[in-house]
């Protein structure tokens, strides 16, 4: 009987991803192969909050991990009213709401726009110095839950075409990136090789792998264990090549993915070439 005991754990949190939540009719995804359940979404976040509400352990804190509303709400004018629907559920959630951004965050919003938004959750970060990249146009940050415990929450979209103003260095410098590989007039249209140059995917920067770095080294020397949150997977054989961030090859060296760290993403697909 000892052994069937409920053993009360250190913390425990809550995750959802890629709600894309839409007061609109029913559709299909980019190939028409998935449906789309655009205002029933909501329901099933307010499931999720109902159910962590009532859990034995209540979370500690949760993680939204990217395409909370629906780019469609763009074409119709909705993009602040979707996000403040999406929004209200957690407004009355007992506990800190850590939000990651996707494509279809920037679908609605620019970067500049969704730094002033309620999705900048970087009020949570760690104190201490060098809790974020010294780019404050870069959104990432780690926090501290209880001890021993690092969160990284990653910008996916630090390098991309999406949410960069036409005329900025770093739109050009994601447009010469993405042309080296992606030669299609459609550029959310895959290329044969590399199919992870699309529009809707980005990549994470020198300066956030510099700063990513330097958050993995002082969690060694304290023998913390990382758990790293982002929209794009950033490891090869994690999810369809389709669906990768541009420089995830690089990337999970330069993570030092190892015994002590974790990885949560959204844009999880079937091993299958299907578009998000």
């Amino acid at each position: 009987m000892d052994e069937c005991r409920f053993q009360e754990p250190l913390f425990t949190f809550g995750v959802i991803a890629d709600v894309q939540y839409a007061d609109i009719d029913d559709g299909y995804n980019y190939t028409r192969t998935r449906k789309r359940y655009y205002r029933s979404s909501l329901q099933l976040l307010k499931n999720a909050l109902d159910a962590w509400r009532g859990a034995r352990v209540p979370p500690l804190f949760v993680l939204q991990l990217g395409d909370l509303i629906d780019g469609f709400n763009k074409a119709h004018g909705a993009s602040e009213r979707a996000l403040d629907a999406a929004l209200r559920g957690f407004d009355s959630f007992p506990a800190p709401v850590h939000h990651v951004w996707g494509n279809h965050e920037f679908y609605n919003f620019s970067r500049s726009a969704l730094l002033r938004s309620r999705l900048n959750s970087r009020q949570h970060a760690d104190s201490s110095p060098g809790s974020a990249p010294a780019r404050p146009d870069i959104y990432a940050y780690r926090f501290t839950p209880v001890p021993g415990f690092t969160f990284v929450v990653l910008d996916a979209y630090d390098v991309s075409l999406l949410g960069r103003e036409e005329s900025s260095e770093e739109y050009r410098g994601a447009m010469e990136l993405i042309r080296r590989y992606n030669q299609n007039q459609d550029l959310n249209c895959p290329p044969d090789v590399k199919q992870r140059f699309t529009m809707f995917n980005g990549g994470f920067s020198q300066e956030q792998l510099d700063w990513l770095d330097a958050v993995l080294t002082s969690a060694d020397e304290k023998q913390e264990r990382v758990t790293i949150v982002s929209h794009l997977p950033a490891h090869p054989d994690s999810t369809d090549a389709v669906c990768l961030a541009w420089n995830c090859e690089g990337a999970p060296r330069r993570h030092r993915l190892a015994q002590k760290r974790g990885v949560l993403h959204g844009r999880t697909r079937p091993r299958r070439r299907i578009p998000p």
